[in-house]
C-alpha cells in the first residue's frame, strides 16, 4: 500500500533534510529529487476524478482485488500511490424517449450497484466510499483506498426530477448534464461538428436540474455541455462548479476543453478544473503524428513476422471469443516487440508524455490561479499518457509537478485539497438551501 510502500523512503527524507542544509530543486541531485518527490507523494492526498468502469469487472470471480488489464484497480493504486479514485457511472446518449430513459437508468443503476458491491462486499478491508471530505481523510489515515462516485450524463434522470436526490443518496458527488450528444437537460460540445443544437444551451428541465443539484449537494459538472450551456450554468449555480476531466482550450483547440472565456467565469464562480490527461486533449497534432507512425512501425513489423493486423472492418465482423483471442495475440505481439517499436516511434514522433500534461496544468494556474485547478486522468476511457498511463504510474504526476518548482503545499491543493474544498462549499450551500425550504 502506498503508505507502507513510502513509509520508509519519507522517514530518510525527514531525517536527512535534518543533516543538511534546504536546497532547492534546481541544487538537488536526481537522487535527492526523487526522495524529496516521494516524500511529498506520500504526505498529501492524490486524487483523480475520473476512471470509467465497466461492471463485468465488479463480480465476485473478477473484480478491482485483482491486476486485471484496466488503467486503474486496487494493486494499480497501491503502487503508484493514488489514494482516491472517482468510478462514473457513465450512460452514453441515446434516444430521448420513455425507452431512451428506461435503458439509461437501468444502466445507472447497474454501475452505481457496482461500485457499492466493491468497497462493501468484495473489497471493505482494502476501499471505501467517501461521501465528503472528512470522509476522504479518515479513510486516508486507515490505509485504505478511497473510491468516489460521479455521473457522466444527466440522461438517466429520464424527465424525473426526483432522481437527481436518488442518485444523491446513492453516493454520486458530481453530475454532468450532458455527454457526447444533446440530452434533455443540456447540449453538448459535440454540436460544434455540425452547427445543430437541440436547446440552444440549457433546457427548461436542465435548469431545474441546476437547482436541485444544489439543493442536494452534487457537483455541476462542465466537462462535456455546450460553451452556451456551460456559461448559463455558471450563471445559474449557486454553488461553485467543476469540469471534471477538462484541458485548456487555449493549448488545444478541441470542443472538450474549456476556453478562456469559460475558465474566467469558473475563477469568478470558485470552481475548479481537473485537468484530464488525454492525449488528443492536450497535443492533437503530437498525438497524430504519433499514432500515424506508431501504425506504421507496427505494420512493417507484423510483415517481418507474418502477424496479420485486423482492420476495423473485419474486427468489427469478430464474435466476442474471436475478438478477445485477437486481443491477447496483439498484445503479445506488441509486448515481444516494444522495445524495438519504442525505439523506432519515439525518435521522430514521440507520444504525449507527463511533460504535456503539466504543461496544461501550468497554464490554467498562470491564467486563473492555483486554487482553481486540480487533476483527472480519464483512465479506462480513453485518458492516459506517456509516463501515466495507468494508476501504477501516478507518482511520476508528483515528480513533474516537484521539476516544475510546485511547493509541497501547492501539489496538495492541486491533487486533492481544490476538489475538496468545492464539494465542502457545495455541500455546505445545499444544507443552507434545504434549511430554507
Amino acid at each position: 500500500m502506498k503508505r507502507l510502500t513510502y513509509f520508509f523512503v519519507a522517514l530518510a527524507f525527514i531525517f536527512t533534510a535534518c543533516e543538511r542544509p534546504q536546497k532547492s530543486v534546481e541544487e538537488m541531485t536526481e537522487a535527492e529529487l526523487l526522495e524529496y518527490a516521494q516524500g511529498i507523494h506520500e504526505r498529501v492526498i492524490t486524487l483523480d476524478t475520473h476512471d470509467d468502469i465497466n461492471t463485468n469487472n465488479f463480480t465476485e470471480d473478477n473484480n478491482y482485488t485483482k491486476k486485471l488489464p484496466t488503467q486503474v484497480n486496487l494493486p494499480n493504486m497501491e503502487e503508484g500511490g493514488l489514494d482516491v479514485a472517482w468510478f462514473i457511472v457513465y450512460t452514453g446518449q441515446g434516444d430521448l424517449t420513455d425507452e431512451g430513459f428506461d435503458r439509461a437508468y437501468a444502466n445507472a443503476d447497474d454501475k452505481f450497484k457496482a461500485i457499492h458491491r466493491l468497497a462493501e462486499e468484495i473489497a471493505p478491508d482494502r476501499i471505501e466510499i467517501a461521501y465528503n471530505s472528512d470522509d476522504v481523510r479518515r479513510i486516508n489515515a486507515a490505509g485504505k483506498k478511497i473510491a468516489m462516485i460521479g455521473i457522466e450524463n444527466g440522461y438517466p434522470v429520464g424527465k424525473d426530477i426526483g432522481r437527481v436526490k436518488e442518485f444523491q443518496e446513492r453516493g454520486a458527488r458530481y453530475m454532468s448534464l450532458s455527454h457526447n450528444g444533446h440530452s434533455q437537460l443540456s447540449d453538448s460540445n459535440t454540436g460544434e461538428r455540425d452547427d445543430v443544437w437541440l436547446h440552444n444551451g440549457l433546457s427548461d428541465l436542465g435548469r431545474e436540474v441546476i437547482a436541485e443539484m444544489n439543493k442536494w449537494g452534487i457537483m455541476i459538472d462542465l466537462s462535456h455541455p455546450s460553451k452556451v450551456a456551460n456559461m448559463e450554468t455558471m450563471k445559474l449555480s449557486k454553488a461553485p462548479v467543476i469540469a471534471s476531466h477538462s484541458a485548456a482550450r487555449a493549448m488545444n483547440d478541441v470542443s472538450r476543453n474549456l476556453d478562456d472565456e469559460q475558465l474566467m467565469m469558473l475563477k469568478e464562480n470558485g470552481g475548479v478544473i481537473q485537468t484530464v490527461a488525454f492525449k488528443s486533449y492536450l497535443n492533437s497534432e503530437k498525438n497524430a503524428a504519433n499514432r500515424t507512425k506508431s501504425s506504421e512501425v507496427i505494420a512493417a513489423i507484423a510483415e517481418e513476422e507474418g502477424f496479420e493486423i485486423k482492420p476495423g472492418s473485419l474486427f468489427r465482423a469478430m464474435s466476442r471469443n474471436e475478438r478477445t483471442a485477437y486481443f491477447d495475440e496483439y498484445n503479445a505481439f506488441q509486448e515481444k516487440h516494444k522495445e524495438r517499436i519504442a525505439a523506432a516511434i519515439n525518435g521522430e514522433a514521440p507520444p504525449v508524455n507527463v511533460s504535456d500534461f503539466v504543461d496544461h496544468i501550468d497554464y490554467l494556474v498562470q491564467k486563473i490561479g492555483l486554487k482553481h485547478v486540480g487533476i483527472s486522468s480519464d483512465f479506462d476511457g480513453g485518458g492516459g499518457v506517456e509516463g501515466w498511463n495507468d494508476a501504477s504510474e501516478t507518482f511520476n504526476v508528483t515528480l513533474e509537478l516537484v521539476k516544475r518548482g510546485y511547493s509541497e503545499e501547492e501539489i496538495g491543493m492541486i491533487w486533492s485539497g481544490n476538489l475538496l474544498r468545492v464539494l465542502d462549499e457545495v455541500q455546505a450551500i445545499a444544507k443552507e438551501i434545504q434549511a430554507g425550504s
